[in-house]
């Protein structure tokens, strides 16, 4: 009788191991099946990102931007968030508890911004972040086509029907975008007047005369490859003029005519977020959203000032080492003007960036146990939108589709692209900053597809902007003009924390910002108009690059500390991008968990 209970005692402890092993699986199953439909839905609801990761399937279509398909997408995620709360986080493992914590966070934000008639859906899409405001001067329907079209596949006859299946979809999709704006101007929740002086011209660019001296016909079919028989090509371009003729170019004629005639005079006046409806609530909403911290608009601006003059003081430093005589706003001057340190051919400026990357590239084995496979390259940003886009950005490629990243030089007017700036940009732009962070993450199959390509602004931008910060580690600034760019590059970005919140959250007026910029940056004024414009339209994005730089040198220090001798550069930064891009907590987390690892291997 006693050895038949310890028996069934035996079996059932059994029975309860086996069933609190299998919980977790359970549990893990069901998130694991949550994020992959949710994946698939992100997909079809927006299916030029689709094109952009690499996925075909819809790239026949457009992204629906009707006001229903925004309400949808809303119901969508509050359904989403609902049934988030129905897992078991704790029967979780490690794994499956960050994949769930940093779903959970996304979709937390995307309801909560709800309120502010922003984040109709999980996305980057400016577009579904401020659904009311599609067009700025740095992004919408006068640029998206073409862009989209850019990274579209062009191999076969199948591709290009897709491409004139989107073409044919152009008219509804800026009859969407009217109807949006017509929604802005109701509820008084549209861009500045003063940042959308130039957007005018942007869709102007759009409406040709010449179907064959449309950006669209010039990135899709200007070259068509040989894979595709000569009368098949014939026939595709054909249809694909027509189209541009017929429905491509009316529709942006319309979308322009309404821009010109009611939108452009009824956009508001003022400048700071803070003006809108729920303005200061919303501009929390964007610090959280970009930073990944509860810093307050108050803690970043005064972050901002103490980091301007402290560096400040370095570039003091390097003026003196360059033997120039006079102060700094007269060596800010000598760099904006002496024609020694300007381009003034496009392709030789394209050169010069391509030399910088290939010195960079070879030396970064020293720096990374592990690099991407993808290949990058540096080309021009488009003439379509050069004229108020920024100095660079990147362009994520595609492994699935073949497709390289790209590091996009603006050869808009060359005597405001100083060559003293162009090792910190290729160095945040390419590598080791965007490029390598990006298509490292892209190539981590083990981890969900979100994570795959997330865009925690404050670690993407701050992995980037650190970037900058290792060129004396990967043989740059060897000479003290180009470590003076530097310098101002990490200045532009310490300026960007005081001007950002002091236009959204302090009642800064934007000559008041552009006198800051102008007084502690060597950076063109051209370049500082832009540069402010975009932080009016975008606020809140431009304070991740700073707060996450200064994370991971926080970190990095940290580490040295502890280990000592035995701390690798090599793996402290596979650490750091091995997981995809993190908030900044998770981060931190991260690699105190790494540090701990190594002093016990040790």
């Amino acid at each position: 009788m006693h050895i038949r209970r310890i028996i069934m005692t035996l079996a059932t402890l059994l029975v309860v191991t086996i069933a609190s092993a299998a919980s977790p699986s359970a549990e893990g199953d069901k998130l694991t099946r949550l994020l992959k439909r949710d994946w698939e839905w992100y997909l079809r609801e927006f299916p030029p990102a689709a094109t952009g990761i690499g996925d075909p399937r819809y790239d026949d279509r457009w992204t629906d931007v009707s006001i229903g398909a925004l309400q949808k997408r809303a119901t969508h995620t509050a359904e989403l968030q609902a049934e988030l709360r129905k897992i078991e986080r704790a029967k979780l493992s490690d794994q499956d508890r960050l994949n769930y914590d940093l779903f959970v966070r996304d979709v937390d934000l995307t309801v909560e911004g709800k309120r502010f008639h922003g984040s109709y859906a999980r996305t980057d899409d400016w577009t579904d972040i401020h659904p009311f405001m599609p067009i700025t001067q740095m992004g919408g329907m006068q640029q998206d086509v073409a862009d989209t079209l850019r990274n579209q596949p062009k191999r076969t006859v199948q591709d290009y029907e897709n491409i004139l299946k989107r073409l044919r979809a152009v008219p509804l999709l800026a009859d969407q975008t009217i109807a949006l704006m017509r929604e802005g101007l109701k509820s008084q929740i549209t861009p500045p007047r003063i940042a959308l002086r130039e957007v005018e011209k942007l869709l102007a660019f759009q409406v040709v005369d010449d179907p064959k001296k449309s950006p669209v016909y010039e990135v899709a079919f200007a070259q068509m490859p040989d894979s595709i028989p000569a009368v098949e090509q014939k026939r595709l371009r054909a249809e694909g003029l027509r189209l541009i003729t017929e429905s491509v170019v009316p529709a942006y004629r319309k979308l322009h005519t309404f821009f010109v005639s009611d939108y452009y005079p009824r956009t508001r006046e003022t400048i700071g977020l803070s003006a809108l409806p729920n303005g200061a609530e919303w501009y929390n909403h964007m610090i959280r959203r970009n930073t990944t911290t509860d810093m307050t608009a108050s803690q970043i601006h005064e972050l901002g000032l103490r980091e301007v003059s402290r560096i400040r003081a370095e570039m003091e430093s390097i003026k003196e080492k360059t033997g120039f005589k006079g102060d700094l706003q007269q060596f800010f001057k000598h760099l904006r003007t002496d024609p020694k340190f300007f381009y003034t051919d496009k392709e030789a400026f394209l050169t010069g960036y391509r030399d910088i990357c290939k010195r960079i590239d070879p030396e970064l084995a020293r720096m990374f146990g592990v690099l991407p496979r993808l290949t990058y390259g540096v080309v021009p940003v488009p003439e379509y939108s050069e004229r108020t886009q920024t100095t660079a950005y990147y362009n994520p490629g595609s492994p699935q589709a073949g497709r390289p990243g790209n590091f996009y030089a603006n050869t808009y007017n060359l005597p405001t692209r100083p060559k003293w700036e162009m090792e910190a940009l290729s160095l945040h732009e390419a590598v080791p900053g965007h490029h390598l962070q990006i298509s490292r993450a892209q190539e981590l199959e083990s981890l969900p597809d979100f994570r795959q390509h997330a865009g925690y602004g404050a670690f993407v931008e701050g992995w980037a902007l650190y970037g900058e910060s290792l060129g004396g580690e990967l043989g740059l600034y060897k000479d003290p003009y180009s470590k003076f760019g530097q310098l101002t590059y990490e200045m532009w970005r310490a300026v960007r924390l005081v001007v950002d919140t002091g236009m959204h959250a302090k009642g800064w007026t934007r000559d008041q910002a552009i006198k800051y910029f102008v007084e502690n940056a060597a950076k063109s004024e051209h370049d500082i108009t832009v540069e402010i414009d975009r932080y009016i339209v975008w606020p809140g994005q431009a304070l991740a690059y700073k707060i996450g730089e200064l994370k991971i040198k926080e970190l990095r220090a940290m580490a040295t500390k502890e280990l000592g001798p035995r701390f690798d550069i090599r793996k402290f930064h596979d650490t750091v991008i091995g997981s995809g891009a993190l908030p900044l907590s998770v981060l931190e987390t991260r690699v105190k968990e790494w540090v701990t690892a190594q002093k016990r291997a040790n």
